[in-house]
Order: structure tokens, then sequence, then C-alpha cells
């Protein structure tokens, strides 16, 4: 998708839009992010092969701002509120959760320089504080 000179982005445009359908529908509305852009902060235990999936049902966020260049709300992560910055620009997906049904937006590409720095900053994604990742055990057991 090619931006014409003079006009901006259609994406928030098309996230309210697919957010109140999605609301009306009496549905949670999620969306999927590019966790590797610049400016994108989440908390980084929630981060999986570089993209993050948020649930932005009224009942799950506080003082939601779907803005035409960022995404901002505050949310709990296990039990921890954290204050959620996505711009625009990386937004993949917003969907219902229950039905799957909703609209994707095709990937922005980043400049050379942006990925660099998007690495330099570990996904841009927040830091849990110096704490090791819980430990799982295994999804493998021995049947005998």
């Amino acid at each position: 998708m090619t931006k014409r000179q003079g006009m901006s982005s259609n994406r928030p445009y098309m996230l309210r839009a697919m957010y109140d359908w999605i609301n009306d529908n009496d549905m949670s509305p999620y969306l999927l992010v590019n966790a590797r852009m610049p400016g994108v902060r989440v908390p980084a235990s929630a981060v999986a092969d570089g993209q993050v999936v948020l649930n932005v049902a009224a009942r799950a966020v506080g003082a939601l701002d779907l803005g035409n260049e960022w995404i901002r709300f505050d949310a709990r992560f296990g039990g921890v509120s954290h204050h959620i910055e996505v711009p625009i620009g990386a937004l993949l997906a917003v969907y219902a959760k229950e039905s799957g049904q909703g609209m994707m937006f095709p990937a922005e590409e980043q400049s050379a320089d942006e990925a660099l720095v998007a690495d330099a900053a570990d996904t841009g994604a927040e830091s849990d504080e110096g704490k090791p990742p819980p430990k799982r055990g295994s999804h493998l057991r021995v049947v005998k």
C-alpha cells in the first residue's frame, strides 16, 4: 500500500471502525502488534516471535486511546500494571477473539536504520526489571 501525496494513513480509522464493530457484536477486540517496531512499549514477557497479542476489550484495559499516531492504554500482565504504547504502524491486525473475524494490515517496512535501532533496543519491549523468565516444566512426559 503506497501513501498518496497529502493523504494520511487509513489504518487508525479502520482500527476504530473494527474496534466498534467487534464491541457492537459483544465480542472481545484483540490487536496483533509487531513488537520489533521502534516505539512499541509492551512487557517483554508478552512478546513471542517478535509479535504480541493485546486484549483491548473495555473490561481489560484502562484509559484506551486509539489515536491517529499511537495506541495507548493501561493493562495488567501477570497481575502487574503496565502502560502500553504502540505506534499505529506496528499494528498488524485487529480481530474478535471469539470468532477470529477482523482485519489484517500490511506490515510497514522499516528503514535499515530503524531496524538497527529496534534490534539494539531489544525489540522495544519493557524489561521485567532483571527478573529471570519463569521456569516452565517440559511439555514432554514419559508414558509407560
